[in-house]
């Protein structure tokens, strides 16, 4: 295990008034849980706004998560993992802190944004080299730019360029390389190719998926794209207003999901054929509920076909269905 997370929830205080008063919040998370271990990837679908890339930044320590917790297992102490594990949510131990930002790293969804343009790509890449004290030399230090530049399919003379001068495959690229030059034990992957043209996109799901069986890294990998999600994922986790609904593996889901939202996200995959299609089919109606003010009970009551009236009432939790699927829904959980 490298991390789990447990129970955490995020909540954005809304300000308003001269004063800047709390008048509510925004529930963008609600008690997720889950682990993820070496070499695993762990794929994060839902609707805009679900929470996923707040999840992201949350365990990558953008954010700090209003409760709950999050441990971190140091490298080399995999095989006592829980005894180990450092509980890193409130944690000011300074070298616990250290590493684990080394290990734990991030590639953000715009690759046009996510890089100083007033820095070389050199200087960006080195960044985090210097901070940890890596490289014993500026010799070594350009050196391992320049492998990080050959990791991922640039020229190592495309260091003393500016981002401005790359497209946006290219620049996603660099962020790869930014994010891997610590050797991470996990990267958390937020939408890394919605950004970029399809054939790009294979490109780099290609690359980081080389990169992970080399480096045996773990991937929270977040997206909207569920095919990608598919091809690349092991477990994957379904989200809805901050909650996660449903959690199997790739096979189980698509083939039956159990949760209504879930099956409505299947439905909604355009297919090549179009006598095939089922778009017409899903049952999903209506907008998600606003966070501010999330309904009580089960989150998707208010769009769900199958509602009952207990589900307006008593939220359902996170349970096992057999050994490879975990799912929050009365339907299922007597």
């Amino acid at each position: 295990m490298i991390l789990k997370v447990d129970k955490v929830k995020k909540y954005f205080p809304i300000k308003k008034g001269i004063f800047l008063l709390t008048a509510g919040y925004v529930r963008a998370l609600e008690e997720v849980s889950f682990e993820i271990s070496e070499g695993q990837t762990i794929g994060v679908v839902g609707e805009s706004g679900c929470g996923k890339t707040t999840l992201g930044r949350v365990i990558a320590k953008v954010y700090d998560a209003t409760s709950g917790r999050i441990f971190y297992t140091p490298h080399g102490k995999e095989n006592n993992a829980i005894a180990q594990a450092a509980e890193i949510r409130k944690n000011t131990e300074k070298q616990i802190m250290k590493n684990y930002r080394k290990d734990v790293q991030m590639i953000f969804q715009d690759p046009y944004n996510s890089l100083d343009p007033r820095m070389t790509i050199g200087d960006i890449l080195a960044e985090p080299l210097q901070v940890h004290k890596v490289c014993s030399s500026e010799a070594a230090l350009n050196e391992t730019v320049s492998q990080l530049l050959l990791k991922v399919g640039l020229y190592p003379e495309y260091a003393s360029r500016y981002p401005h001068e790359f497209s946006g495959g290219q620049r996603q690229r660099i962020s790869i390389a930014r994010a891997i030059a610590l050797h991470p034990r996990m990267i958390i992957c937020d939408e890394p190719t919605s950004a970029l043209d399809v054939s790009v996109q294979s490109q780099i799901i290609n690359l980081l998926k080389d990169l992970q069986k080399e480096y045996q890294m773990a991937y929270l990998f977040i997206s909207h794209n569920l095919d990608v999600i598919y091809h690349v994922s092991d477990w994957i986790m379904v989200m809805y207003l901050g909650n996660v609904v449903e959690i199997a593996t790739p096979e189980a889901l698509f083939e039956d999901p159990l949760h209504p939202y879930t099956s409505a996200l299947m439905k909604a995959i355009p297919n090549w054929n179009p006598e095939e299609r089922s778009l017409g089919e899903t049952t999903l109606q209506g907008e998600p509920p606003s966070p501010i003010a999330p309904p009580s009970g089960c989150p998707f009551h208010t769009r769900c076909e199958f509602v009952m009236e207990r589900c307006k009432t008593d939220k359902p939790r996170l349970s096992e269905i057999g050994q490879d699927r975990k799912v929050a829904c009365h339907l299922r959980v007597q």
